[in-house]
């Protein structure tokens, strides 16, 4: 088989069948093996066991020869393993027999030694933290390119003015670029969260024994070193039954899809006609069986789609966790299905949605005709009355007589007349109002106020959409994402 290209792996005796006497019944060997998700593991299966082969052999456990054995079949079967080149056996279960089994045909009797002082428990559980170590780390970068990506449309688009709303209403004028880096906000908070879970994982399980501790004299932090992990976890009943990293990972997961999924959802309206504001490269556009005239932005909708995927692989492994008794129960099993598929649909999205970005086209013109819709600059109108003292409900009240005046006759805010301005102040019991209505440039005060440039001007704080605040947060934002 070798000769062929494919190790395979075989093995009639089940390597933990000595205390039974009767076959496991075909049904149940289907039900509980595992091999075709955790062979993804596989990697990592190695690394552990080669760490794990060196401890031993610190520990006097293993002669210099039987390490050195060891550690050459290993290396070998990890080359393998990255070819693909591993035919995988049912009947062996699991990613871990099969490894074990794969390396007695290489090397002989002495791979027996290499599960001295170790339980698939501690075993599994050091494999999955170092898969999910290196899925945090691509994942990072993938969300930072998604990140830079958001940052460079804003670059481009900067002076792109685009209707804010609130409950799908138009509400106040904001610049696209501003529009964007609220995502970038979420995003850097995701990366957080990843990194988070990071830091409380990367402990070392190795040498926990099926429950209680290995029976050897193993040092399990330099074991823990060889692997790269920040030291080792401190009781061995919470060691092997431990999945909140899995959770946790799965948690930041579900939000990072449902941010890519509320950004998906406004490139699907964005881009329709009715819109218009923006147009999905063809690249990430689908056509219609039927309508020949049809742009479907579907790489977004299945995003959007999808999301529901990462927050059910959550529910799924809180679901498994939430009834387990100390310590190891079979059902952990079922952990690496959620992990594996939701980090798989996260890494996918963020590269489709990456690439979408880098691709878009904005019609400015577009955006700024409806940003002058809908009264946005109201808000600023009466921030300028707040500005000559009239008292804020005061200001509300009058401006809302000035919409509902514009609004009867088909103008917009900038277009009202003195009279309209000086009308709606008398209307309110307000002394400064009064006042203010006696003011012959209070018409231009409002009309000027009223403008989309005046209404953007004013927001000038920290965190607003001033142009000029707005650059900054740019600006800093580059300097964070660095160069790419």
């Amino acid at each position: 088989d070798a000769a062929h290209g494919t190790i395979r792996v075989g093995g009639a005796m089940q390597r933990w069948g000595g205390r039974f006497t009767g076959e496991t019944d075909e049904r149940a060997g289907d039900f509980t093996r595992s091999i075709e998700i955790d062979a993804a593991l596989a990697a990592d299966d190695i690394a552990g066991s080669i760490a794990h082969v060196r401890g031993l052999g610190r520990a006097g456990v293993l002669g210099a020869a039987e390490v050195d054995a060891l550690l050459a079949g290993l290396e070998d079967l990890a080359t393998d393993a990255e070819a693909g080149r591993i035919e995988w056996d049912p009947t062996l279960e699991d990613v871990h027999m099969n490894l074990e089994a794969a390396l007695e045909t290489r090397i002989g009797p002495v791979a027996r030694k290499l599960h001295t002082g170790r339980s698939r428990n501690d075993q599994v559980a050091t494999d999955l933290r170092l898969w999910t170590r290196r899925a945090i780390d691509r994942l990072d970068a993938a969300i930072l390119a998604m990140e830079r990506a958001l940052a460079g449309l804003a670059e481009r688009e900067g002076e792109a003015i685009l209707p804010g709303t609130t409950h799908i209403q138009p509400a106040q004028p904001v610049l696209f670029a501003h529009h964007l880096l609220a995502y970038v906000e979420m995003l850097e908070r995701d990366r957080g969260r990843f990194a988070d879970a990071r830091r409380r994982l990367n402990v070392s399980p190795l040498g926990s024994g099926a429950l209680a501790g290995a029976g050897y004299p193993l040092d399990r932090e330099a074991t823990a070193s060889d692997l790269g992990f920040d030291g080792v976890t401190a009781n061995s009943m919470d060691a092997v039954s431990d999945r909140d990293f899995v959770a946790e990972v799965l948690a930041a997961v579900a939000l990072t899809m449902v941010h890519l999924s509320r950004f998906a959802e406004e490139i699907t309206w964005w881009s329709n006609p009715a819109f218009g504001f923006v147009r999905v490269a063809d690249a990430f556009s689908t056509g219609s069986s039927m309508m020949p005239n049809k742009r479907n932005p579907d790489p977004a909708e299945l995003v959007r789609g999808r999301a529901a995927a990462a927050i059910g692989a959550l529910t799924t492994m809180l679901g498994i966790l939430k009834g387990l008794p100390l310590a190891y129960q079979r059902d952990l099993q079922e952990d690496k299905a959620p992990l594996f598929g939701a980090v798989g649909v996260l890494e996918a999205s963020l590269g489709v949605m990456t690439g979408l970005v880098d691709t878009l086209s904005v019609n400015a013109e577009r955006m700024r005709a409806a940003a002058d819709e809908g009264f946005t600059t109201a808000t600023a109108v009466a921030d300028a009355l707040v500005g000559r003292g009239v008292a804020f409900r005061s200001a509300h009240h009058v401006v809302g007589a000035l919409v509902a005046a514009a609004e009867a006759r088909g103008v917009g805010l900038g277009e009202i007349t003195d009279g309209d301005v000086v009308a709606a102040l008398q209307s309110v019991d307000d002394t400064e109002a009064g006042q203010l209505a006696a003011d012959a440039g209070i018409g231009a005060l409002a009309r000027a106020a009223a403008s989309v440039e005046g209404a953007l001007a004013a927001t000038d704080v920290i965190g607003g959409t001033a142009p000029a605040r707005v650059r900054a947060a740019l600006a800093a934002t580059r300097r964070r994402l660095g160069p790419g």
